[in-house]
């Protein structure tokens, strides 16, 4: 192909992603503690699912498969609840796959491998070839299949992304933070431009990953946290060989010049988001984290030593955050809108106000949107342990709940579960089934979000309840569990396994016998 035809193809499809850009949003975040930086010793990684994504949760369990055997590559995991698989190509299957937790997003996998997705903004030079065929989703799954660690699951990840093409299936990027129990890493992955051909020899995806320090903690809110790459320091960074030339040949880098290569900026531009500073000044206030203008937040470093030591506790709170009390233009019930004055003239708040408004009532009412971390149109989000200490069917820990954050639970399900309730595997969000789980959960938020200020007491009391008592249990289920370990490791896991099956039941008949009690409540 000619250079000017190149030149004419590449404005024409700028035109039409500035479309694409203009009408869409992303928000999926995610939170990173090293294993020194946490109460316990564990790994944490974790992530919001938010959009309408299959929230199913699958389990699928390890298989050897014939040699010669092929593995079928799909587009559309993602919408895998409601939307026909669309094979894109087919690669050779290794010998063994290991059991793993398959949802829109496949998350985990026997050996405690966890795997958190983070849609982020690429540069448009960047976007994928027709010919490519692995989705980030996809990765995952043959990621979690494949690997026994998180260093591991980046090799083989980016080797098949390189080797066949990446595919974007949401915006131009992607970030995958992947944990083990000694160890988590960012890795972020793009397309080499739209004129890659599988037989053209020539590598199909960028890549590299860079691993948050012991004592350190991360966020990942839909934009690129790579800066300068280090290749020697092969403790801290990962990267595949074209990391360099792939941006050299796209023109988002001149050797020449004497700027340093500078990942994030070459080959994802910085979304503004505050995501990422609730993050900082929460795990480190000392630090004094400005959000005046988009430079200071440029300038966040990769990741940062918390003042205290994190818990699995923090992180889930975090998840729950819709920056209450954090003012204005944060916290979005901060603002005169939700006032009136009582009989005497005095300022009241409204119990309409509401720290997740909708759209609607943001039209109306002409607010700007703050996203928050926890938003009314997740699918599902968990927050993940590692535990080295203990055995991976029982050390590895995703604490995962579905719609939104802010009022559910988040329930533990160990790597060792085989099972879970029937309603947790199925979902149609276009009718109301009370034999779907999701609903629980959604009703109690769609309902609540109605008169916020009477309602989520009631929420708060159900969801702390139940929390409370997955918190205070959670050590003794983990040493139960060794014991039967011991004994018979088919023993722990059905252990495990009654015990996330009955919590799940548990929260999901509370949430819906408190979608009634909310229903009968709302004023008339």
């Amino acid at each position: 192909m000619s250079r000017n035809t190149r030149t004419v193809s590449k404005v024409l499809l700028a035109l039409m992603l500035v479309v694409v850009f203009q009408t869409s949003a992303i928000a999926c975040t995610n939170i990173l503690v090293g294993k020194d930086a946490t109460t316990d010793g564990s790994v944490i990684t974790s992530h919001t699912v938010d959009g309408r994504y299959d929230s199913r949760i699958l389990i699928y369990p390890a298989e050897d498969h014939e040699p010669g055997t092929m593995v079928p590559i799909y587009d559309n995991i993602v919408y895998g609840d409601r939307t026909q698989l669309i094979e894109l190509g087919q690669i050779p299957q290794v010998e063994h796959t290991y059991k793993y937790f398959h949802g829109g997003y496949p998350y985990a996998n026997e050996h405690s491998v966890i795997i958190a997705e983070s849609t982020i903004v690429g540069n448009r030079a960047t976007t994928n070839s027709i010919e490519a065929i692995m989705t980030i989703e996809q990765l995952q799954e043959l990621g979690l299949q494949r690997a026994k660690t998180a260093r591991e699951a980046i090799e083989i990840i980016g080797e098949l992304a390189v080797t066949y093409g990446f595919r974007e299936s949401c915006w131009l990027g992607e970030c995958l933070t992947i944990s083990d129990p000694n160890e988590v890493w960012v890795f972020e992955v793009f397309g080499v431009g739209p004129f890659w051909t599988k037989d053209s020899g020539e590598p199909g995806a960028v890549w590299a990953a860079q691993r948050v320090p012991d004592d350190h903690i991360a966020c990942v809110p839909n934009f690129s946290r790579i800066a300068e790459i280090d290749i020697n320091d092969t403790d801290h960074f990962m990267a595949c060989d074209n990391y360099i030339d792939t941006a050299i040949q796209l023109e988002l880098y001149d050797p020449a010049s004497d700027d340093p290569f500078v990942w994030r900026q070459v080959y994802g531009p910085f979304s503004i988001n505050s995501r990422l500073w609730r993050v900082y000044s929460t795990l480190q206030p000392s630090g004094n984290w400005g959000f005046e203008n988009l430079e200071e937040l440029i300038d966040y470093p990769f990741s940062i030593k918390p003042d205290e030591k994190v818990s699995v506790e923090q992180v889930i709170s975090l998840f729950r955050d819709v920056f209450d009390g954090a003012g204005a233009p944060f916290d979005m019930t901060d603002n005169e809108i939700w006032y009136y004055n009582d009989r005497d003239g005095n300022p009241v708040l409204s119990p309409l106000a509401n720290p997740q408004p909708s759209t609607d009532v943001r039209t109306l009412f002409g607010m700007k949107n703050q996203p928050t971390i926890a938003v009314t149109h997740c699918s599902y989000y968990w927050v993940s342990q590692a535990r080295s200490w203990l055995p991976n069917d029982i050390g590895g820990v995703v604490w995962i709940g579905l719609d939104n954050p802010h009022k559910g639970v988040f329930i533990p399900m160990r790597v060792g579960t085989e099972r879970v309730p029937e309603s947790w595997t199925v979902v149609d969000r276009d009718r109301y089934d009370r034999s779907c789980s999701y609903w629980a959960f959604d009703t109690v938020d769609r309902v609540s979000s109605q008169n916020y200020g009477r309602l989520m007491p009631m929420v708060a009391e159900v969801r702390d309840s139940l929390q409370n008592d997955m918190f205070a249990f959670h050590d003794a289920i983990d040493k139960v569990a060794l014991e039967l370990w011991e004994q018979d490791p088919h023993l722990a896991r059905d252990f495990v396994t009654d015990y996330t099956y009955n919590m799940m039941l548990r929260s999901e008949q509370e949430y819906y016998d408190l979608a009634d009690r909310l229903l009968h409540a709302l004023p008339h």
